[in-house]
């Protein structure tokens, strides 16, 4: 891309729109294909969510994508009554945060589970969804049970 032409793809993520730009705006793309993705960096395994352009371990600015996949463990939830400007007339919705083992992920669960049905230690996962305007986000729904 040449330093004249404006990358705004990060727009399009989430409900509200906080940047125009950032230097991991292929995560909009990656979702945009259904999959969720971090970045690890190659030189120390660090993993990365959301994803970074540059290690903070080892200062690399060469980092790889990975697919966030299979299933995480319900560590915290929260049901939002009061939420900042532009998620007011979201709530209420439940936020979370999944440990994966070599990464966390902090996002929000879906929709059509009430906070009654969570528990910490279930088994959920993250999955991409698209959003009315032609938004993208990603959100946590039950693992699949075997």
């Amino acid at each position: 891309m040449s330093g004249q032409e404006r990358d705004d793809r990060f727009y399009r993520f989430g409900i509200q729109g906080f940047t125009t730009t950032t230097r991991v705006n292929a995560f909009v793309d990656h979702l945009e294909e259904g999959r969720v993705m971090g970045t690890r960096c190659p030189r120390c395994g660090r993993c990365f969510f959301p994803p970074r352009a540059e290690c903070a371990r080892c200062l690399t600015g060469e980092l790889d994508w990975f697919e966030v996949c299979g299933t995480g463990r319900l560590l915290t939830f929260s049901t939002l009554s009061y939420a900042p400007v532009g998620f007011d007339e979201q709530v209420p919705y439940t936020i979370a945060l999944l440990d994966y083992g070599e990464y966390r992920v902090f996002g929000r669960i879906a929709a059509d589970l009430s906070p009654e049905e969570l528990a910490v230690g279930m088994e959920m996962r993250t999955a991409a969804r698209a959003l009315p305007g032609g938004r993208l986000a990603y959100e946590f729904e039950r693992a699949p049970t075997s």
